[in-house]
């Protein structure tokens, strides 16, 4: 049999101590989302242990925190979702981490239909509840690249094994689970220019079908500096990557990242954190590129993620 619960004032939760103002930004919002829909509420039970208050008929009772995710996102979407800190929440087989504000996050991928699943179960339920977000298709046309050196679109097999082995090693990267909260901040364009490239259209590399584009590229000159888009930490740092030259990847939380490829320079080494606008790299044209431009990809883990839905999430 299903409680009923009081919500608890919100105010009270924006105006505690010690929470940055990107989480207080959460909060206020209820949820944060990137090419989503509207929100919903799903109030459900939270913690015996928490703070009573008083009804109108001079009673008391646990107050309830609201689970709130939208009800569509696109594919390519990061969506941004809160709950009560101490429940437990799943996706795509994943156990997501929850902030101590109650923010989680997660990647729809560019391929994905039908609906998204999260399952959340509040620490005084039994059971969890299932939250279906429908997924919105994309079209995605087919980009012409040419001009592109013929040896990295069919390298020999020395240089097929080397790239094997240099995009494992980025992989291998993003399955770093940390908990840093910049994936909550109001992402910023790492370099201004015309975007010469969009994510997710199929390319086809000097008249050969390639894989899709796997991010944003934004046009700008050689040495243009690259700031972060977000806070976070670097996971990743090589000037000289076969396929994608200069390479550095940022780790901004919960397993959301950004890659930044075909650098002229790295100002930051695997460990440093950074902040947001902090230049960490230069444009370059390093890799398979046809000239100086940053490609700026974004990750959940293993799932890429558009980050010009990102960067036009709604508040």
């Amino acid at each position: 049999m299903r409680r009923s619960f009081a919500p608890a004032p919100k105010s009270s939760l924006i105006a505690a101590k010690g929470v940055p103002q990107s989480m207080r930004i959460a909060l206020l919002s209820g949820v944060l989302l990137a090419g989503c829909a509207s929100a919903r509420v799903a109030p459900e039970a939270v913690p015996a242990q928490a703070n009573p208050v008083s009804t109108a008929d001079g009673s008391t009772t646990s107050p309830a925190r609201a689970t709130r995710l939208p009800d569509a996102a696109q594919q390519g979407a990061m969506v941004l979702g809160t709950t009560s800190p101490a429940a437990i929440v799943e996706y795509a087989g994943r156990r997501l981490k929850v902030t101590p504000y109650g923010t989680f996050v997660f990647g729809i991928g560019r391929d994905a239909s039908g609906d998204a699943v999260v399952r959340i179960r509040q620490p005084d339920a039994s059971n969890g509840i299932e939250h279906h977000i429908r997924i919105t298709p994309r079209d995605w046309p087919i980009e012409q690249v040419r001009g592109v050196p013929p040896a990295t679109v069919n390298p020999p097999k020395a240089i097929a094994e080397r790239i094997e082995r240099e995009q494992a090693a980025v992989a291998e990267a993003r399955t770093r689970d940390g908990d840093e909260t910049g994936f909550a901040q109001v992402f910023i364009r790492p370099v201004q220019g015309r975007i010469s490239g969009r994510f997710g259209r199929a390319r086809s590399y000097n008249g050969q079908p390639g894989a899709p584009h796997s991010g944003m590229d934004i046009a700008a000159a050689t040495g243009t500096p690259v700031k972060a888009p977000a806070s976070g930490t670097v996971i990743f740092a090589n000037p000289d990557l076969y396929l994608t030259g200069g390479t550095l990847v940022i780790d901004h939380g919960h397993g959301i990242s950004s890659t930044f490829l075909h650098l002229s320079r790295i100002d930051v080494k695997v460990g440093d954190t950074v902040r947001q606008g902090d230049v960490v790299a230069a444009v370059g044209a390093s890799g398979r590129a046809t000239g100086p431009h940053l490609h700026w990809g974004m990750n959940w883990f293993d799932v890429r993620i558009d980050p010009q839905l990102v960067l036009e999430r709604n508040l």
